[in-house]
Order: C-alpha cells, then sequence, then structure tokens
C-alpha cells in the first residue's frame, strides 16, 4: 500500500494569466500558496488484476479505457499500467468546484503514488509538467498551469508561465514571523456554492484575446510582482489593497465569475473590518477569503454568521509519500 499527500493551492493575485491564451504572447505570472488541506490517494495492488477506481464513486473495470474518470484512465495510460490495481481518495475538504485547485492536487498525488508503486521518484518539475500534460493535452481541460505547480511544488511562490511554455517557480523570502502574521491574518468562508471552473475558464479563454481582456490581465500580472513585493516588506496593508485591485478586475474578465450573493458576501466582509479579499479559484462559488488583522476577525464571523468559517495556513511542501508499505 501506498499513500501520497498532496496540498491544495490558494491564490492571492494572477489568476488567469496561468492560461495559454494569455501566456502564448506575454509572460503570466501568479502569485499562490499551498495550504494545510490535503488530497490523498491511496493505491494498493489489486489481486484479480482488475481495476478499481474509488472517489465519490466507485469504478470496477478490467480494462483502462473503461474508466470513466478522465484524470484516472490518462494517468494510468501515461504510465502504462493497465490493472491489477485499485486507487482510492479522500480529501480534507470538498475536492470539487471550491477554488483551491482540487483537480490538480488529485492529479499530482495520483502522479506521486504510481510512480512509488513502479519503484520510481519524480522530479518536482518533472511532476508538475507531466500533471499539465495529463489535464490539460490528454483530458482537454481549459485551465491553466497553477495549480499543478503550487500541488507539486508547495510553499509561497511567483509562478511565472512564459510564451516558450516553462514555468518559474521563485519562492518568496521573507521572515517567518510575516508567515505567521498571514496565516493569522487570513480568514475564509466556504459560501457552499460550488460550480463549474472549466466553463468560466473556457469563456475567459474565448475573452482573452480581445485587447482590452488582455490589458486587464497584463495588470492581473504585474499584481504578482507587486504582492511579492509587499510580502517581502511585510506590509499586510498594502497587500490587501492588491487583492482588493485583483478581485474587481477579475470580475470584468468574464460573465459568471461573481454573483449577487458573492458580492453581498464580500461586502459584508469589507464592511465589518477586512483590508481586502477575492473569492478563491475561477469564480461564482467555493471559499471567500479575506485579509484582516486578527481583532477583526470575531467582527466579521459574526456579520457573516450563516457561512462556515475556515483556518487555512501556508503549506511549505509539496506532493509527497506519506506511506510505503508492502
Amino acid at each position: 500500500m501506498i499513500i501520497s499527500r498532496t496540498p491544495f493551492r490558494m491564490s492571492y493575485v494572477g489568476g488567469g494569466t496561468d492560461i495559454r491564451a494569455f501566456y502564448k504572447e506575454e509572460p503570466g505570472a501568479v502569485l499562490s500558496t499551498a495550504i494545510d488541506k490535503y488530497m490523498y490517494v491511496n493505491v494498493h495492488q489489486k489481486f484479480d488484476g482488475g481495476i478499481r477506481v474509488a472517489y465519490s464513486k466507485t469504478e470496477e473495470v478490467s480494462i483502462v479505457e473503461d474508466i470513466a474518470h478522465p484524470l484516472a484512465r490518462e494517468t494510468l495510460k501515461e504510465l502504462r499500467i493497465d490493472g491489477g490495481i485499485e486507487i482510492t481518495s479522500t480529501a480534507d475538504i470538498p475536492a470539487k468546484g471550491t477554488g483551491l485547485g482540487s483537480s490538480s492536487s488529485y492529479t499530482v498525488g495520483l502522479l506521486t503514488a504510481l510512480n512509488a508503486y513502479l519503484g520510481n521518484s519524480l522530479p518536482t518539475e518533472q511532476l508538475a509538467k507531466l500533471a499539465c500534460n495529463i489535464e490539460i493535452t490528454k483530458c482537454g481541460e481549459p485551465i491553466g498551469k497553477q495549480d499543478q505547480y503550487a500541488a507539486a511544488f508547495g510553499g509561497l511562490n511567483l509562478l511565472e508561465f512564459m510564451p516558450d511554455d516553462s514555468v518559474n517557480v521563485s519562492p518568496i523570502i521573507c521572515p517567518r514571523n510575516f508567515i505567521n502574521t498571514l496565516n493569522e491574518s487570513t480568514i475564509i468562508f466556504y459560501t457552499g456554492i460550488t460550480r463549474s471552473a472549466s466553463e468560466i475558464l473556457l469563456k475567459q479563454t474565448k475573452n482573452s484575446s480581445s485587447s482590452d481582456k488582455k490589458l486587464i490581465l497584463r495588470r492581473m500580472a504585474e499584481l504578482a510582482y507587486e504582492f511579492k513585493t509587499g510580502i517581502e516588506y511585510q506590509n499586510l496593508d498594502y497587500i490587501s489593497e492588491l487583492l482588493l485591485e485583483n478581485w474587481s478586475l477579475k470580475k470584468t474578465l468574464t460573465n459568471g465569475v461573481t454573483n449577487p450573493t458573492i458580492d453581498e458576501i464580500y461586502d459584508v466582509g469589507i464592511k465589518a473590518g477586512a483590508l481586502g479579499g477575492k473569492l478563491l479559484g475561477a469564480g461564482a462559488g467555493g471559499f471567500m477569503m479575506f485579509f484582516a488583522p486578527q481583532d477583526r476577525h470575531l467582527k466579521i464571523k459574526a456579520a457573516l454568521f450563516k457561512l462556515r468559517c475556515f483556518a487555512f495556513k501556508i503549506e511549505m511542501t509539496g506532493s509527497k509519500i506519506i506511506y510505503y508499505g508492502e
């Protein structure tokens, strides 16, 4: 039995510039962090030579091509595993449509576990690149590359997406006490709304060629570099302002990023004392994140009492094997 643990991610600014429709002409940039909420993938040899894949559903098939789960199917095909295997997955939080990169965490975690099953260990860069290939090329998902790299590398990073399809991963260097400040100042609420990121990103991809949308995305990429500077200078007020600007820009990219319910949650949080905030992920649902000094958290929680509050912390490690047994 082999178990991998792969973090989810929380993107601060720049999301959307990691889509090829944008970065094929000019570099994109995202500043994000892995968080201490995880996807667990368990791989075990199956005695009868068949294939069992268990997630929100359970599949029992004889050949790889019959697997309905596209990520599991294409990953097994990529690694040339024909059968005799059982794959199960569980997550710390809802793992579909919540804006935390769960699909990519699953793909990266599955690759990590299956390579260990085969007696291999992929370099982190290769792991992220292969996960991108499976999700974007093999499965045809209209998504970007930030989630796979955040899940594979872990940590707080500036991710740069280059026109030649390479990705630069630059860890953010700042004192540990400001990492603690970021953790303590972050307050997150689950909206209770799940949505298909693919639908929103497909619309965004189609819109990316227009000149006005390119200007918006270019500014969002610039925000990633400014956010990096703000963290290095340990300026919570400054990076909170950048969150405000990023969310304002993101809402203009395409219809469906926000809705009246999301807008109300955001406005209530800001009026209750949050310095800045944004909806995590592609939009329309999932988790709403705010930056606020700790002494304002009780007031914000009281104002948003109908929503479940979560505390996420920055996770410095990426996908890894946590159990390896015969």
